[in-house]
């Protein structure tokens, strides 16, 4: 049996909340690394996926990003928070662990989903967000470490094109830590 990844979601979000917590309202329209995403859009796509996530662990329904619309410009980090509190509620039966679930992608047991297109998708925006604020916060690179593994597990060099919103993978700074080692294999200029 894999491992339980909620424990590392709960500790990915953590981290982006500590990091959503520094943004000020001046910076919301900053550029973030993630194409199309300054950093308002890459907060709204943030709270809109544990949102959609949520809502798949309580009622089995496609993933398809929530809108965060409406958020108020200081409103970020409790919008998240509150999302998170959903999340945790929704994926807390151990049951949902090993029950398939339905996502664009394909069918694949919770934990596989929680592993792939929650820790992996919190993690890889969370360099972006940090990127974005200037490095604020030392990031833990386990999380970076377990998220590139489900990258290449999931995303491997050959797959990207039409449909897949990865670019090419891109070398990354020799002696580059995990995060980006991540964002390069995901396709970001490091």
């Amino acid at each position: 049996m894999e491992l339980d990844p909620r424990p590392l979601h709960s500790r990915a979000t953590d981290q982006v909340a500590a990091l959503i917590s520094r943004v000020k309202p001046e910076a919301l329209g900053d550029p973030t690394p993630c194409d199309g995403f300054d950093v308002r859009g890459l907060l709204a796509h943030l709270v809109g996926g544990v949102r959609a996530a949520a809502e798949l662990g309580r009622t089995g329904a496609d993933v398809t990003l929530t809108s965060a619309e409406g958020v108020p410009d200081d409103g970020w980090l409790r919008a998240y928070d509150e999302a998170r509190a959903l999340f945790d509620e929704a994926w807390a039966d151990d049951a949902k662990l090993d029950a398939p679930v339905a996502v664009p992608w394909g069918e694949l047991p919770g934990r596989a989903y929680l592993s792939s297109g929650c820790v992996l998708e919190t993690v890889t925006h969370t360099w972006d967000l940090s990127t974005a604020l200037g490095h604020p916060l030392p990031l833990d690179q386990e999380l970076a470490e377990y998220a590139l593994q489900w990258a290449h597990r999931v995303l491997p060099a050959g797959r990207r094109g039409e449909g897949v919103p990865f670019g090419p993978v891109r070398p990354a700074p020799e002696g580059a830590d995990a995060y980006a080692r991540l964002a390069a294999w995901l396709g970001r200029e490091v």
